[in-house]
Order: C-alpha cells, then sequence, then structure tokens
C-alpha cells in the first residue's frame, strides 16, 4: 500500500508554511507502508495538474493533502470541498478569480473519503487541538481538494482522500495574538491521522 502526503510552500505573506516543514519530517513509511511526499505550487489548477503526475505514477491507496489555515486554532478535518474560486488576494503567480467554477459543469460538491470523527477522536485522546470544518474556503487548497475528489470520483478510484489544514506554527511571521502550534504537535496529528486510515484498512 502507497500512502501520499501533500503540501505547499510560502504564500501571501506566509514566511514559512507549516505544511511544507511536515513534509520534511514525515517518515519513508508508516507501518511498512511508503510514505511518498508531494509539494505542490500555490497555483491555482496547477496544483493539480503537479499532483496528478504523481498519483498517476506512484498510484496511492491513501491521500491526505495538507494546507496552512492562518488564523485557526486547531488541526482543522476538512469535510466538503465546493466547486468555486473565489478569492480577494493573488495566488503565487498572480491569479485572482472571482466567481468562477473549478470544473465547468462538475459536481457542486464532494465529502471528504476519510473517517473524520475517528481522526478527531485519536487527536482529542492525544490532546491535539481539532475540529471537523465545513469549509476549506475558495483559495488554493479547496481548489486542489476539489480536484483530487473530482478526479477519484470520475476514475472510480477506491483512493481514500482528504484534506487537513494546519494553524500557524510556533515560531512563525503572524499576526499579533494568533493560535500558533508546535510543528511537532502538527506532525504528530498528521502521522496518527495516516494512522487511523491505514487501521481502519487492516
Amino acid at each position: 500500500m502507497k500512502i501520499m502526503v501533500t503540501g505547499f510552500g510560502h504564500f501571501l505573506d506566509n514566511d514559512a508554511n507549516p505544511t511544507k516543514e511536515i513534509l520534511g519530517l514525515l517518515p519513508k513509511s508508516i507501518y511498512g507502508h511508503e510514505l511518498i511526499k508531494v509539494e505542490l505550487p500555490v497555483i491555482y489548477d496547477e496544483c493539480f495538474t503537479t499532483l496528478k503526475t504523481f498519483v498517476g505514477r506512484h498510484k496511492p491507496q491513501i491521500l491526505i493533502m495538507l494546507g496552512l489555515a492562518g488564523g485557526r486554532t486547531a488541526i482543522t478535518l476538512e469535510r466538503i470541498a465546493v466547486n468555486l474560486k473565489d478569492t480577494m488576494v493573488a495566488d503565487n503567480v498572480g491569479n485572482i478569480p472571482h466567481d468562477e467554477a473549478i470544473i465547468k459543469d462538475g459536481d457542486i460538491a464532494y465529502f471528504s473519503r476519510l473517517p473524520l470523527r475517528e481522526i478527531e477522536a485519536r487527536l482529542r485522546e492525544k490532546n491535539i487541538p481539532v475540529m471537523i470544518s465545513n469549509t476549506a474556503g475558495l483559495y488554493v487548497c479547496n481548489n486542489i481538494f476539489y480536484h483530487v475528489m473530482h478526479y477519484i470520483d470520475k476514475h472510480n478510484l477506491p483512493t481514500i482522500t482528504g484534506f487537513i489544514h494546519v494553524p500557524f506554527m510556533d515560531g512563525q511571521e503572524k499576526p499579533e495574538g494568533a493560535f500558533s502550534m508546535p510543528l511537532n504537535q502538527m506532525l504528530e496529528a498528521v502521522i496518527d491521522s495516516i494512522k487511523t486510515v491505514l487501521n481502519r484498512k487492516e
């Protein structure tokens, strides 16, 4: 079985992205299953073009996407991806879409395939701040989430897939008073999320 985890690099005014740091710290395997790490560009649609190449090459059975949601106060397990691009801020090449479908004539939305309640319970047992979120936003994170869910649906793939947002990490520049979390705690949350999925499959 192959596991794939994705993250992003710097974007907007963020001097760092904890998801990139998490990728660098993840082990090469979990429970003996190979773990493939992919850093995606913070660019609408191009992020999926990049990821699709890796998915086609490695054919992961588990795919977990990570993104930074500065201002949130917990690990947030995203429930739903919506077919919409709409933002007031640019991606890393200046795209500022308004009221655009991600995929013309695509389904309105897709639900995560991750066992969200089980992951939530496991993280709570570890005293890791966690919550289930009903909005992944309308920026690049939702864009890649929707693209992937649409792709696996239309290709009838059994891939267990979903998106997890993390808050600012301790030590990075952030607005005054904004919540942050130790990087090692975020890493633990991601590894435990993967283990929860693996335990269900075995």
